[in-house]
């Protein structure tokens, strides 16, 4: 059916105002030449508040919802968009899950560049279709000028789990090995090169990825139940992410500093700013907890996906009633990997 627009946005010069938001001719207008034209569906196309979706018979569904608020909302290797799927087709992905749907709900500042808007959508539509998982629904809000930062977008994925499987941060148990499926603090580094406008002799790009093809290669290689627990590193990076599967599992690890796969670009930026890379958000990058049994062969399937290629055995579960991470370092000694404290980066997811 035509719609009865005046006339077509400009996206080249035009701004974001607040009648985009108040659910009028505007709003529809946005919504129709923007966002529907962007995230075009089956399922988008009903039209509706809501999507009505099929679910496979025989399975648990799984459902994640994440905030992203970074600042810059572009950095080498991605944007806020990409960001926006990968990170939630990632948190479904981590319970083992395979990933169908997504929503996203957008909050727009008065005067921001339809020109960005209109960047950031289309990077979300193309991280979509690469990860096979459709935008279903969403919806839009504008806020006035200084109560926003240009845009916020809150992403929810829907998936599915085969019955029977548990993949969980309740699961690691003593003995297990800790894998990790690339370098780690890629992300944080660049985002906070480009916010600092720094250089380096590399340019360092975010590692933002969608990993659920990584983690059905893994989980389709070992046994069932041999992988405990897998989860993505972002906020605080591998050190508190690991903290918090000791908590959750009441156990302890043990890990090997020389085992952690860093980029030396990341490591020689991290020790130039005074920051520990083990505490780095990452984007792209997932650890693996599991059988020590089948710790080769799961290493061998991440090393088998363009994702997983610096796969690495970084460490061991052990029994500690006090939940202690800890690292064998180079130099023979070991130390406490504690929980971050504070903020080093902010607003890098």
């Amino acid at each position: 059916m035509k719609k009865d627009y005046l006339r077509p946005i400009d996206f080249k010069h035009g701004r974001v105002d607040m009648n985009h938001g108040a659910g009028g001719r505007a709003s529809a207008q946005l919504i129709d030449e923007l966002f529907a034209r962007a995230f075009d569906n089956e399922y988008l196309r009903q039209g509706d508040d809501g999507a009505l979706l099929p679910v496979p018979a025989g399975h648990r569904l799984v459902m994640a919802t994440d905030g992203h608020v970074i600042s810059p909302l572009f950095f080498p290797g991605g944007d806020i968009g990409c960001l926006a799927v990968h990170g939630t087709v990632n948190d479904v992905a981590m319970l083992g899950a395979a990933p169908l749907y997504l929503s996203a709900s957008f909050i727009l500042e008065e005067g921001f560049a339809l020109a960005d808007l209109k960047r950031i959508v289309e990077s979300m539509a193309a991280a979509a279709r690469e990860a096979g998982v459709p935008i279903v629904t969403g919806d839009t809000k504008v806020v006035e000028q200084g109560k926003g930062d240009g845009v916020f977008i809150t992403t929810t994925g829907v998936g599915v789990v085969p019955t029977g499987r548990s993949v969980s941060g309740r699961n690691a148990r003593p003995g297990d090995a800790v894998l990790v499926s690339g370098s780690i603090g890629d992300h944080g580094v660049a985002v906070l090169s480009k916010r600092e406008s720094l250089e380096f002799e590399t340019t360092i790009e975010s590692d933002t990825a969608a990993l659920h093809t990584l983690v059905a290669r893994l989980l389709a290689a070992v046994p069932e139940g041999s992988v405990r627990t897998l989860r993505d590193p972002t906020r605080g990076g591998l050190a508190t992410t690991l903290n918090e599967i000791a908590r959750q599992s009441g156990v302890g690890m043990l890990l090997q500093e020389a085992a952690i796969p860093i980029k030396p670009q990341v490591n020689a930026a991290c020790e130039l700013l005074g920051l520990d890379p083990l505490y780095i958000a990452n984007e792209g990058k997932c650890i693996v907890i599991c059988d020590a049994a089948v710790a080769d062969g799961a290493l061998e399937a991440l090393r088998s996906h363009p994702l997983g290629r610096d796969a690495a055995r970084i460490g061991s579960i052990t029994e500690d009633p006090q939940h202690f991470v800890q690292m064998a370092t180079a130099f023979g000694g070991r130390r406490v990997v504690d929980w971050l404290s504070g903020e080093p980066l902010p607003r890098i997811c």
